[in-house]
């Protein structure tokens, strides 16, 4: 397979083709590269769009963030969904002013000691903030690389040994171009190559493609997405957005009539929530950001 060929022609049709992103304007510091990849976990591009304008716009600086009350961030983060990303990414900022002083580090190693980075995300802020030669694989990539190479509709469940090896495999030698080809690669599998209904006929290296050669066949069927109504994720979102609204504390009793489905259900999403510490208790019935 001709890897460098194909590289080549997946960095020019991005070239035409990528979204305008903010994260990804020549302004972009590496600070709003973080706080994108913190909200795009497992949120889709639209509905992060605006909630990062407003946090950069709030907060620009990891040491401006650092400063303000762990329940701010959780405020600003509104309907992002799984809200402990919010205090992770506020941790992550007083990591960053502790320990960086106050700027972004490069090194993945230093990255993935930030609270709420893995192995996914320091490898994102590495290539896409600071232009490194790395094997950035969510899902998007994985599912390009298993059909371009391995004629597959997707790859597995959990990322493996063998498909580490096979992302750096195709990663160029330069940084630079590297760092482009992440970021091609992914926006291929968001807009094309994606998985259920791939626009083969308008992606850049069809004829590459062992997986449409081999007529395109079935993967495995996809795992299910656990429903959101009815889960106590959405009862905690429920109790969570009273206090959002104010700026003071909640009564227990009006904080718990937000989900009025279970009571049994209310209560535990409150004791999750104070636990988890996205909530405190300033009174012994009484609760706030």
């Amino acid at each position: 397979m001709q890897r460098p060929e194909i590289v080549q022609q997946v960095i020019a049709w991005y070239d035409a083709h990528a979204r305008d992103l903010p994260w990804r304007a020549v302004d972009a510091t590496p600070w709003g590269v973080l706080v994108s990849e913190f909200m795009l976990q497992q949120t889709p591009v639209a509905r992060v769009l605006e909630p990062w304008r407003q946090w950069m716009s709030r907060w620009p600086t990891p040491a401006a963030l650092a400063g303000a009350e762990p329940g701010e961030a959780v405020r600003a983060w509104g309907r992002l969904g799984y809200p402990r990303r919010a205090l992770r990414l506020h941790a992550a900022a007083q990591a960053i002013v502790s320990d960086h002083g106050g700027e972004v580090p490069s090194d993945p190693e230093a990255l993935r000691a930030l609270p709420g980075v893995g192995e996914y995300t320091a490898a994102a802020i590495a290539s896409f903030a600071f232009g490194q030669r790395h094997a950035v694989l969510d899902t998007n990539v994985r599912r390009v690389l298993a059909r371009l190479e391995l004629g597959e509709a997707g790859p597995a469940n959990s990322l493996t040994r063998a498909e580490r090896e096979r992302a750096q495999r195709w990663l160029p030698d330069d940084p630079a171009t590297a760092a482009r080809w992440a970021v091609a690669a992914m926006e291929l599998g968001v807009q094309l190559c994606t998985a259920t209904a791939p626009d083969c006929a308008a992606c850049p290296v069809a004829r590459h493609c062992r997986w449409l050669a081999a007529g395109r066949p079935a993967g495995t069927a996809p795992r299910r997405v656990q429903p959101y109504a009815g889960t106590d994720r959405q009862a905690r979102g429920a109790l969570l957005a009273v206090l959002r609204e104010t700026d003071a504390a909640v009564a227990r009793t009006r904080l718990l009539s937000a989900w009025r489905t279970d009571p049994e259900q209310a209560a535990r999403a409150l004791e999750s929530l104070l636990a988890d510490g996205l909530i405190r208790q300033p009174e012994p019935d009484e609760y706030a950001l």
